[in-house]
């Protein structure tokens, strides 16, 4: 864990945005590095692997609480609605983990290649210790991103392998509930998808169960099952991170945020906004400033 410890905070102290996000040229690979606790961060995740090799986090999914270190390994494996926090990291020992998004194709190749049995551990997030072959296979990633040439020859390789440890290894039986290929997840995958993509735009649930190849009833009943959200709130739970997202981030007025994610009434959006974040957006956006100038 040390060397993959230095290869992830070389990479990071270098190529970290102001928000302590380092995207790598391999797809769906991500370091994040913070030098103080961090603020609440809301978010619908997509599903992950991350790796904490310094420092300690905190997620939340509805009455369900996490706290992983380094170490440790946190897997997502659903579209779903999570509240995290970084509790433990300083300037001298910053908070550092590696983060790769899941290849649902990849891992349903894999699981046919491996023995073909798609059962389902039903936890959506859990946290286990990091198993050392996934540790390696991580190591060798982040060293490969050294090597340009190397990195467009093997990255596919490298990928497919840390791929197949996960599924080998204490996260297995999780992972397999996003490898059959027309699976309830998998459909309802699809309706995420389109959500994700047209979230500004109004979309009728009968679309997106027409999507997912289900009936209404069906549909809502597996959408709740996998994301803990309907597709309302889903939706809405969406255009709201993202508001917060343009105004912490791009300095733009609790108005601009509202019409620019879809809202065509600032009072819907205020009301909306409060009752996920417990704050009306102005006062939100305030607190959340001066917490990030109080560790700066």
């Amino acid at each position: 864990m040390t060397s993959l410890l230095n290869a992830v905070s070389r990479y990071a102290a270098v190529r970290a945005d102001t928000a302590g996000i380092a995207r790598t040229p391999i797809p769906g690979l991500t370091t994040v590095r913070a030098t103080a606790p961090s603020e609440l961060v809301y978010a619908i995740s997509r599903p992950l692997v991350c790796l904490v090799v310094q420092g300690s986090k905190q997620v939340t999914m509805g009455l369900q609480g996490l706290t992983f270190s380094a170490g440790d390994s946190l897997i997502i494996t659903a579209d779903v609605p999570t509240v995290s926090q970084i509790t433990r990291a300083t300037r001298a020992a910053p908070y550092l983990s590696l983060v790769l998004e899941l290849d649902s194709a990849l891992i349903a190749e894999l699981i046919l290649q491996m023995d073909g049995t798609t059962a389902t551990d039903g936890l959506a997030v859990r946290v286990e210790p990091t198993d050392a072959e996934v540790t390696d296979a991580a190591l060798r990633l982040m060293r490969l991103l050294d090597r340009p040439a190397g990195l467009q020859v093997l990255q596919a390789q490298l990928l497919r392998e840390m791929h197949y440890w996960l599924l080998a290894g204490r996260h297995g039986a999780a992972i397999r509930r996003l490898g059959g290929p027309d699976s309830h997840a998998q459909r309802i995958a699809r309706a995420v998808a389109l959500l994700r993509a047209e979230f500004t735009q109004a979309l009728p649930v009968e679309r997106l169960a027409a999507v997912a190849g289900m009936s209404l009833s069906s549909f809502h009943q597996h959408f709740r099952r996998h994301t803990s959200l309907s597709p309302l709130q889903f939706h809405k739970q969406l255009r709201l991170i993202e508001a917060r997202r343009l105004m912490l981030a791009e300095g733009i007025s609790a108005s601009s945020a509202a019409f620019a994610v879809g809202y065509e009434s600032v009072p819907q959006f205020t009301r909306e906004y409060r009752r996920l974040f417990g704050r009306p957006p102005v006062q939100d956006i305030k607190a959340a400033q001066a917490k990030v100038e109080a560790v700066a």
